[in-house]
């Protein structure tokens, strides 16, 4: 017994010596090994799993429905405008027309498969800005727990709504402009915009580059597909008459019981309206100045890839506070992207407040009835608000700020490149 009480406290002894970070990064490491592959069938049971039970129930594609029946509004001859709950702009109605063209039994199996791909999309290009191994134990059953845990990755899959697009298009820009390809990044970012505008907020990113041509493409293409776009359709300039006033109002009494904007859900609370706004408003403020001063500051760990990722994300983080609505699927625009970046030592995963923020959307955790179906939007809010909040106060008050030159595109490097890779990193990615 004596013998066995000095080997716990050898052991107890060392586990103080060595702290909770060299913890956490063997915890990482032994997470960036392959993951056997009966976990990886596992983890594609379950993807497999949420498509399959999403096509067998009968509100499938709800969100996805308004896109196809403006796009067979079009094929008709009439304007895809005339549904006040068609939002997009006229480019997404010439993107939807090949789901108007299908039989409806073939949509109801291809949509979820669709939508989890783009999602798995978006995970990949995550994984491929932190270098992490494909098959890793971190890459396969993250995703896999990830789409079982967090239930707005349930609820997005069901509707079927395009916001997963920009969850794709949104790590695959992040990772070709660490590469240094601004003008791809903003060629992903415009067509994701001309599906749905939701990644409008990321100009600013390519503002603070100082990538004006990667800018240009990403707002030339969505205006010019939405120009071909209104060009086939009677009466386009409803959008500016009927939907975008709809829109800014915060739409109606349908969508409010999901709108998770502070906007919507502090009046709900007994906050007076003008309050929630100036609320709702500072709070986005503050996120944009915290997104300049993380963009200025380049941490010496970091290669680059945490000042993009926790940039834009801050940039979208702040939109969220203010739009009208704003539901809980939107947060899965950034959430891969911080989650992968948790194989880094100091980003946002490695915060347990980090998980707690993340606490109200995990599937099956008891809840009182009262935050439960028209009232979860009380839970969305404290999410979206905890995320802000958190990666705000890391740009705003960790880290020292530099004003390094930016190299733009066709001008010659006066300074080391703020993107550019480390012998370490490139020598990490022959993991793949």
């Amino acid at each position: 017994m004596g013998l066995r009480a000095g080997t716990w406290l050898r052991r107890w002894d060392g586990a103080r010596a060595r702290g909770p970070g060299e913890r956490g990064e063997r915890l990482v490491a032994w997470l960036l090994r392959p993951a056997s592959r009966p976990w990886q069938a596992v983890s594609l049971a379950v993807l497999l799993g949420i498509c399959v039970s999403t096509s067998l129930r009968g509100n499938w594609g709800s969100d996805n429905a308004f896109v196809v029946k403006a796009a067979d509004a079009l094929l008709a001859g009439a304007s895809p405008y005339e549904d006040k709950r068609f939002l997009y702009l006229p480019s997404a109605v010439v993107m939807a027309v090949p789901e108007a063209l299908l039989p409806t039994p073939v949509l109801r199996w291809l949509l979820p498969v669709g939508i989890s791909g783009l999602l798995a999309v978006g995970w990949w290009a995550a994984l491929r800005l932190f270098s992490v191994p494909l098959r890793s134990r971190f890459a396969v059953g993250g995703f896999a727990l990830f789409a079982i845990a967090y239930k707005p990755y349930v609820n997005l899959v069901l509707i079927g709504n395009w916001t997963a697009i920009s969850a794709a298009a949104l790590p695959v820009a992040l990772l070709l402009a660490h590469r240094r390809s601004w003008v791809g990044a903003g060629l992903v970012v415009g067509l994701a915009i001309a599906c749905k505008p939701m990644l409008v907020p990321v100009g600013l990113l390519f503002v603070l580059a100082r990538q004006w041509r990667g800018l240009a493409a990403a707002v030339l293409l969505p205006v010019a597909v939405s120009l071909a776009g209104a060009l086939l359709m009677p009466s386009p300039t409803l959008f500016f008459t009927k939907t975008l006033p709809f829109l800014l109002g915060g739409q109606d009494a349908y969508a409010l019981p999901w709108d998770a904007s502070p906007i919507a859900v502090l009046p709900r609370l007994g906050v007076p309206e003008p309050v929630a706004v100036a609320v709702a408003f500072a709070g986005a403020a503050g996120g944009l100045w915290g997104a300049w001063r993380r963009w200025r500051r380049q941490d010496e760990p970091d290669e680059g890839q945490l000042r993009l990722v926790e940039t834009a994300c801050m940039v979208m983080l702040a939109a969220f506070l203010v739009s009208r609505p704003s539901f809980d699927h939107y947060l899965l625009v950034v959430l891969p992207l911080l989650l992968a970046s948790g194989v880094r030592p100091g980003s946002m995963p490695r915060s347990p407040w980090f998980w707690l923020a993340l606490t109200p959307q995990v599937v099956l955790l008891p809840w009182p009835s009262e935050l439960a179906h028209k009232r979860r939007a009380f839970k969305d809010c404290a999410t979206l608000c905890g995320l802000a909040i958190l990666l705000a106060r890391r740009a705003l008050l960790s880290g020292r700020v530099t004003l390094e030159p930016v190299t733009t595109a066709g001008s010659p490097p006066r300074t080391e490149p703020e993107c550019a890779a480390t012998p370490a990193a490139s020598a990490s990615r022959t993991a793949f």
